[in-house]
């Protein structure tokens, strides 16, 4: 049997699960103390006292219809029905069975006394108040027994339900409490967490239940490999980038003291090296972990096209839908930016960049007119060092496989994604660089 269509009725967060386990049972307790509760005191009980008050009421009953006549009969019951606690007298109105909706013992008393052998014409448990008026049928004619309305129920039956509704909801509260106090180590995990997806290392010292502490402490250690891993590659492809740039610049040096058609060749190549050699350093700063800061988005953007305009790009800047500030890591941002425009360019004509502000993120979309990118295809252009087929470079320079790797990498850093797919106005590639906010 599967229970998948509870999934959309619980609760998402870790407190709203957790107070879920703890108050359910809590619930489902208390519904069957009730339940039992009402059954054994308010039915057994109620029946018991029911019985006995037919057994006085039918002596007294007993001594009016022996009686010659109904003055009679009423002495001589009033003077045994005093001492039971009751009062008779000749019925003046009809009596008929009433009852409040909530009173639940009337239900077993009314039962009680029309299913006994007394000639009950009528049960009122509402008008006399505290009392209880039964109406009789005897051969004089119709009488009016009053008594109290504990006789035929039990006292305060109410208080041991509050009682322990009372105690239910204290120990819910204390166990809520002491409850907070275990989730709230695993909230402070789960801020560090998600702090370091997004490219910061936020303060976190582990702290709460032996369990916890331990994963506190494999989060350390596994944040401290991760950032030793990404220095070490960032100061490694540093190095060796740094490195090559002396042999080339002496090579390019001795190509240009030789005859321009013999060097035309070679010089392209160490262009090309040089280039590549540029990709790998962005793709090592990709990787390195800068301080936020906060900057407007809107001056963010335009800022990012108008140097691509200047650069002779053909880029428009949709109309922002208002602005936020954005807390980010400018460099980063600016160079995922620089990335998408930049292969727009490369590929198509012309480019239009568009931001789409939401509740919990923001969105960049960069779109192009270009061959675009084979649906099957797009997870695998966004592995480093990938190239697609030559049909989509349309003479315009061969890219090192880099760019959309670095700029999906930033995306992530920022707890974010970056999204291919096609361009429903232009027709090419439409990329959407989602950032959390």
């Amino acid at each position: 049997m599967s229970f998948a269509w509870l999934k959309k009725f619980m609760p998402r967060s870790l407190y709203g699960r957790a107070a879920l386990i703890l108050i359910l049972p809590v619930v489902v307790l208390q519904l069957a103390v009730s339940v039992v509760f009402v059954q054994r005191h308010f039915s057994g009980v109620t029946h018991q006292m029911t019985r006995n008050i037919i057994f006085e009421l039918g002596f007294i009953f007993d001594q009016i219809e022996t009686a010659p006549t109904m003055v009679a009969g009423l002495a001589n019951a009033g003077t045994s029905a005093r001492p039971l606690g009751m009062e008779i007298d000749d019925l003046t109105q009809p009596i008929v069975d009433a009852r409040v909706w909530f009173d639940f013992t009337g239900i077993t008393v009314l039962e009680g006394l029309h299913t006994s052998e007394l000639p009950v014409t009528g049960v009122d448990l509402i008008t006399g108040g505290r009392d209880a008026i039964v109406g009789l049928a005897s051969r004089h004619g119709p009488v009016v027994v009053r008594f109290h309305r504990e006789r035929v129920s039990a006292s305060n039956p109410h208080q041991l339900l509050v009682l322990s509704v009372m105690i239910s909801v204290l120990m819910t509260v204390i166990a809520f409490i002491f409850l907070r106090n275990q989730l709230r180590p695993i909230k402070r995990l789960a801020r560090a967490a998600s702090a370091f997806g997004r490219g910061q290392s936020a303060s976190y010292k582990p702290s709460g239940a032996v369990e916890v502490r331990e994963a506190g402490q494999s989060f350390l250690n596994m944040r401290n490999r991760i950032e030793r891993h990404i220095e070490q590659r960032t100061l490694m492809l540093s190095g060796v980038s740094h490195d090559l740039r002396t042999p080339l610049t002496r090579l390019r040096l001795e190509l240009a003291m030789l005859p321009e058609a013999e060097s035309a060749d070679m010089l392209r190549d160490v262009d090309e090296m040089q280039r590549m050699l540029d990709e790998f350093l962005n793709f090592a700063r990709a990787g390195a972990v800068d301080a936020e800061e906060t900057v407007d988005l809107a001056e963010f953007i335009t800022h990012a096209v108008k140097d691509s305009v200047r650069h002779g790009g053909d880029v428009t800047l949709n109309p922002l839908d208002g602005t936020i500030e954005l807390q980010i890591r400018a460099g980063a941002v600016r160079r995922a930016v620089d990335n998408l425009i930049g292969n727009a360019l490369r590929y198509g004509d012309k480019a239009v960049v568009s931001v789409l502000i939401m509740d919990k993120s923001i969105r960049i979309t960069v779109e192009d007119d270009g061959p675009g990118i084979p649906e099957e295809r797009r997870e695998e252009s966004l592995r480093p060092f990938t190239r697609l087929e030559p049909s989509r470079n349309q003479n315009k320079g061969a890219g090192v496989g880099l760019g959309l790797a670095i700029t999906n990498d930033i995306a992530r850093s920022h707890g974010g994604v970056l999204r291919l797919g096609q361009s429903a106005k232009l027709g090419g590639l439409q990329a959407d660089l989602e950032l959390s906010r």
